[in-house]
């Protein structure tokens, strides 16, 4: 087995469905994931500048926008003598939908004229992702000269590169194209480079969105790091909106940067419905895009049932091990469910959700029908065919459901939080069509009122379990429905959905408060007291920011602030090691320990990037009820340290609006929006 490539210490730009990832000092090398990928495929695997042969000496980088990045180096051989440095490289990259531009410029300081031979190595291999993720060594594709032009062809995928100027000189061998200008700087000038990366072929099942269809807020706050890695996240989400090729007006954000750079339900659904404070528009495009994809018949190979939601969508030549339409997912058609839900209450205008009740009765069949296969009242999932995903929750890994001895657990699995999803969905369907259905729904309506109780006396029967700790829902029945018994994050999953009781969310937030779910800088995936527990293993102790913020909301609307801040708080503690962009997941230590990377972690990754607006959500406490004429803004009191905290250009039912909460608590609410506000 060949080890996955690293990530954490690579610096990534980009701009959907482009990624470029290189070392810190700029320089892009061959083997791991270092290169320029667009739709899944490596573009250009080698970019690599020299001065009289010599790599100059990184001084640092900067990111700006998700798109942008620009690296500085120095040429120590060049220029005047002494310790002083007086001659800079900087290289300011810049990705776009069908490619990079990186723009180098030389700039001299020194009191005299400076000459040098600026070379740039550039090479492609054209590898798919899943070579590039399973670590393969994929051989280079010979480069080809055609006038001005660089290109590299395999198949119908291929790329261009062009320079301006053009080289002095350019020697093309099987593996790479040395290219190489001789550049003259005189005191206190500069001398410039522009190279353009340019990807071509099919360009995959989607295509750039026109815009961020979200408004960009501001965030001012006692604790500046809220504000930070609120700009951090908003900044790298601009570089992941991508739309339906045949209905580019529907937006939906890809799930991350490199691996998951398509459509995923789960993953799209919780990034867009965390992003509700800021518009309804991706929240709506999302919807709409997936409900164009939602089953229409039974297929074991892909998981498809009539009224699914999918799993992801990747090109018919990504090569991920899936089929391209694959299913797998026993949670994203709840979550679809109750996005359509939230996306109303927040405002999304009558029309569009009424637009959408057809796929809302779809999904409510699948949850009430096929979702159950074994009929005992639970959501339920098993990989039939073998070369599926093993576990089709949001912790999909093959060792993300096991026992306090490591054993893993058998299917079919029936996780905890996806009978939370299934009784949430319910009401929220039902809520749905009482207020926008027809008279034909009635019967309907009453029916998932049904189902919602009986699933919340099935669950209380079958999931509580007790540890030194005390009582809690465990994650998930095994195939033999016995309750695998070990304390997780998926705890914060049932929070706000409605399943439990208050005297069950307490012990609930009691289970979580404990240090070894909490002590951390945020809330690790699974106890750190049982067999299996590893602070670097996916799912199996670490910490992931939108896990950790879908907690947080949970224990806020439970009313158990105290816990929700402590999670939220750990989060921000970790942000700064990461310069704020917080990754798809971090090493599950202890506060007072070092923050570790987990190395293959996605950055940035959509609903780690949402993350901090729902930390800000929960902090403020906002329930809007566009459908009812009201918007209740509630500051919880456990985020006092926060306070005076204000949100700036956040949205309600299309309309402005600005929270501020100042020292004391006191809150002011400003919004054109005609609505009643608590």
């Amino acid at each position: 087995m060949r080890p996955q490539p690293f990530l954490h210490d690579l610096v990534t730009v980009l701009a959907a469905p482009t990624v470029a990832l290189s070392g810190p000092d700029g320089q892009m090398r061959p083997g791991g994931t270092q290169g320029v990928l667009c739709a899944d495929r490596r573009v250009l695997a080698e970019l690599a500048v020299t001065l009289d042969g010599a790599e100059p000496d990184p001084v640092g980088y900067s990111l700006g926008a998700g798109s942008d990045a620009t690296f500085t180096a120095v040429g120590r051989r060049l220029g005047d003598d002494g310790a002083d440095p007086t001659v800079l490289l900087r290289r300011a990259r810049t990705a776009r939908v069908d490619g990079v531009t990186e723009r180098i410029t030389l700039t001299s300081r020194a009191h005299g004229e400076v000459r040098t031979r600026l070379a740039v190595r550039v090479g492609a291999d054209l590898a798919g992702l899943v070579d590039i993720k399973s670590g393969r060594t994929v051989p280079p594709v010979s480069p080809r000269r055609h006038g001005d032009v660089l290109r590299w062809t395999l198949g119908d995928a291929g790329s261009a590169l062009r320079t301006e100027p053009a080289p002095a000189d350019a020697t093309l061998t099987p593996g790479a194209a040395d290219l190489s200008w001789d550049v003259t700087v005189p005191p206190g000038g500069s001398w410039e480079l522009v190279l353009t990366v340019t990807a071509e072929g099919s360009g995959g099942p989607f295509r750039a969105a026109p815009g961020t269809p979200w408004s960009a807020a501001s965030v001012s706050s006692a604790v500046g790091d809220l504000g930070r890695v609120v700009e951090r996240g908003l900044a790298d989400l601009a570089g992941l909106p991508m739309s339906d090729r045949d209905v580019p007006a529907d937006t939906f954000v890809a799930a991350g940067s490199p691996w998951f750079f398509t459509l995923f339900g789960r993953d799209s659904l919780w990034a867009a419905r965390m992003l509700l404070p800021l518009g309804t528009e991706l929240a709506a495009g999302t919807l709409r895009v997936l409900a164009r994809t939602q089953g229409r018949a039974f297929d074991e190979r892909t998981g498809e049932a009539p009224g699914k939601i999918i799993h992801e969508i990747r090109g018919e030549d990504a090569g991920v091990g899936l089929p391209p339409r694959y299913y797998g997912t026993v949670d994203a058609t709840p979550l679809w469910i109750t996005t359509l839900r939230d996306a109303w209450r927040w405002g999304m205008p009558p029309a569009e959700v009424t637009d959408l009740l057809g796929p809302l009765r779809a999904a409510l069949g699948w949850l009430t029908g096929p979702a159950d296969a074994d009929g005992d009242g639970f959501l339920e999932y098993v990989d039939a065919t073998g070369s599926g995903l093993a576990n089709q929750g949001w912790k999909d890994s093959g060792d993300a459901i096991q026992w306090p001895d490591g054993r893993i657990a058998d299917a079919p699995i029936a996780l905890c939080e996806a009978q939370a999803y299934a009784y949430e969905a319910a009401v929220a369907g039902a809520e749905l069509l009482a207020a926008l259905g027809t008279d034909d729904d009635a019967e309907t309506v009453a029916a998932l009122g049904e189902y919602a109780t009986a699933m919340r006396d099935r669950f209380r029967a079958a999931f509580w379990v007790r540890d030194e700790v005390g009582a809690f829902p465990a994650l998930a029945l095994d195939g033999a429905k016995r309750p695998v018994d070990v304390a997780s994050s998926n705890l914060g999953h049932l929070l706000g959905t409605g399943l439990l009781d208050a005297d069950e969310a307490a012990r609930v937030a009691t289970r979580i408060a404990a240090d070894d779910l909490s002590d951390a800088y945020g809330l690790r995936t699974l106890s750190n007291r049982v067999a299996g527990a590893n602070p670097l293993g996916y799912h199996t102790g670490t910490v992931w920011p939108h896990d950790t913020a879908i907690a947080v909301q949970g224990l806020a609307a439970e009313g158990h602030g105290a816990v929700a801040f402590r999670l939220a708080d750990g989060l921000l503690a970790a942000a700064p090691h990461f310069a704020y962009r917080l990754p798809e997941l971090f090493g599950g230590t202890g506060r007072g320990e070092p923050v570790l990377a987990y190395p293959a972690s996605c950055r940035p990754q959509a609903w780690a990037a949402t993350a901090p607006v729902a930390l800000l959500t929960a902090a403020l406490g906002l329930r809007p009820d566009v459908p009812n004429g009201t918007l209740t803004v509630r500051p919880d009191p456990a985020f006092a340290s926060w306070f005076p905290l204000t949100a700036t250009d956040l949205r309600v039912a299309g309309h402005p609006l600005t929270v501020t909460v100042d020292a004391a608590g006191t809150v002011r609410v400003d919004t054109t929006a005609p609505l009643t506000v608590v």
